[in-house]
């Protein structure tokens, strides 16, 4: 599977996505630094990834339907959480293949002790 990580993501967090084999860009390699939420959430689309984020404005699934995306990972953590934790939930996160793989077409808001998909899984 494919992960694009915004701007607010650590790079530490691509080397977690990596580890779990899968393939991982940042944005800050795409020249989508400092580029508007659509066009970020635009380009996953297009790239066929999964767009990681900690900014809750793509949690506004009115905005950014699910079921038009490979998939959106909104990560729910304090403001004062350091690369490491952030990059340790996602993988954590990551290691749930059955979970993983229910990505595509749902929003998942990523908090360290919970999951939530939207729409909910069955």
């Amino acid at each position: 599977m494919r992960f694009l990580l915004d701007a607010n993501m650590p790079r530490t967090a691509l080397g977690a996505v990596r580890a779990r084999g899968h393939a991982a860009e940042h944005v800050r390699d795409t020249g989508l630094r400092d580029a508007a939420g659509e066009r970020i959430a635009a380009y996953a689309r297009t790239t066929g990834a999964v767009l990681v984020s900690r900014d809750l404005d793509f949690a506004d699934t009115r905005v950014y339907p699910p079921a038009e995306s490979p998939g959106l990972v909104v990560m729910r953590l304090p403001d004062d959480s350091d690369a490491p934790h952030v990059a340790g939930v996602l993988s954590r996160f990551l290691a749930s293949t059955d979970l993983v793989a229910q990505l595509p077409g749902h929003l998942v808001i990523l908090e360290p002790s919970r999951v939530r998909f939207r729409p909910a899984l069955i």
